[in-house]
């Protein structure tokens, strides 16, 4: 691993060499992959199978890597409805821990250069985080909901589904110069593909740093060439908050224009909102006003069902945990009572 410092002397960011390739695919790491790959799935079946002969598939990956013989197994397709319905594609357990060696040391290398309001998939954001920078900045911006303020709420259309292979290679080329581990992430991005040449499964850990890595550009044009200074992403849902209405309107058009011209994107034509942030903004399960926080009412709807349907304690607590993020004592009441006539 060696480190380069950028032409103006900034932010330093580190780049993948030759020797880095060794240790993504050394035993070592394919086993610390493994291991934190089953947390929380030790008793699916093909993760009880593979762990059988854990050592021997193991050094098999191991192999197959070194020889670069390795080839994407077939995914497993399935729908989830968590609210909307989403259309997964599950790679093989063997896949997915080569995936998740891969993105452990992948990781370190692009998570520092991506902006600070990016919270999708990174250490120490999330969704909850998400929100409450929206909240932070949208008390500053209004001075606590003194003056008027607007914001402008965008979504991309079937993003994952969107992604350009050949132009992700090219953004992970600029910072993996070792052409074997460029092989293989290649071979994990042509494995799946929705149209020619484009998609990612929603899926792979990997997908969840390359859709960071595709939309890395973009976040820079928006804070560096728009200079919206009060913007959050959280994977292809993004806010920006301003006290010009027509400075939004105007950002607008140049949002579509280079997403579609730089990154082959759309923004979804029904999803573009433009609205006082005193009618709250629906936003990562949450509808965030200027002074508080409410759940989102689909949001409150599915909790109730699937906990009425799987009254498990671990299920009440984590839901319980997101009513702790807002005004939420009436759902925590209205779960616990669910849970205690249900179980």
């Amino acid at each position: 691993m060696r480190v380069a410092k950028s032409a103006g002397g900034g932010s330093i960011f580190r780049m993948i060499n030759h020797s880095d390739f060794n240790s993504i695919i050394s035993k070592e790491n394919l086993l610390r992959a493994w291991q934190e790959f089953k947390r929380g799935k030790t008793k699916k079946d093909d993760v009880l199978v593979f762990e059988f002969n854990l050592e021997q598939n193991i050094f098999e990956l191991h192999r197959e890597l070194k020889e670069k013989t390795y080839i994407p197994k077939p995914y497993q397709e399935f729908f989830v409805c968590d609210p909307k319905l989403r259309h997964i594609h599950k790679a093989s357990v063997g896949d997915r821990v080569v995936h998740q060696a891969l993105y452990r040391k992948l990781y370190k290398v692009f998570d520092p250069q991506f902006i600070y309001d990016s919270y999708s998939c990174r250490n120490g954001k999330g969704t909850h985080k998400g929100v409450q920078r929206l909240s932070d900045f949208m008390r500053k911006l209004s001075k606590n909901n003194s003056q008027k303020i607007w914001y402008l709420k965008c979504d991309v259309t079937k993003f994952f589904d969107s992604i350009d292979h050949q132009l992700l290679k090219q953004k992970i080329a600029l910072k993996v110069k070792d052409e074997n581990t460029l092989w293989l992430c290649n071979r994990i991005i042509d494995s799946f593909s929705k149209s020619t040449g484009k998609g990612l499964p929603l899926g792979n850990v990997t997908s969840q740093l390359f859709a960071n890595i595709y939309l890395h550009e973009f976040d820079h044009f928006m804070k560096h060439t728009l200079q919206t200074k009060y913007y959050v992403r959280y994977c292809d849902d993004f806010v920006i908050l301003n006290t010009d209405k027509k400075y939004l309107e105007k950002i607008t058009i140049d949002i579509q224009d280079f997403l579609l011209q730089k990154l082959g994107l759309h923004i979804h034509p029904e999803k573009i909102m433009l609205h006082k942030i005193s009618q709250g903004i629906d936003f990562l399960g949450y509808v965030t006003f200027p002074s508080h926080k409410v759940i989102r009412t689909s949001t409150k709807k599915r909790m109730f069902r699937k906990l009425k349907k799987k009254p498990i304690e671990s299920v009440l607590q984590s839901y319980v945990g997101i009513t702790k993020h807002a005004y939420g004592n009436k759902v925590r009441r209205k779960l616990l009572k669910i849970y205690r006539e249900n179980k």
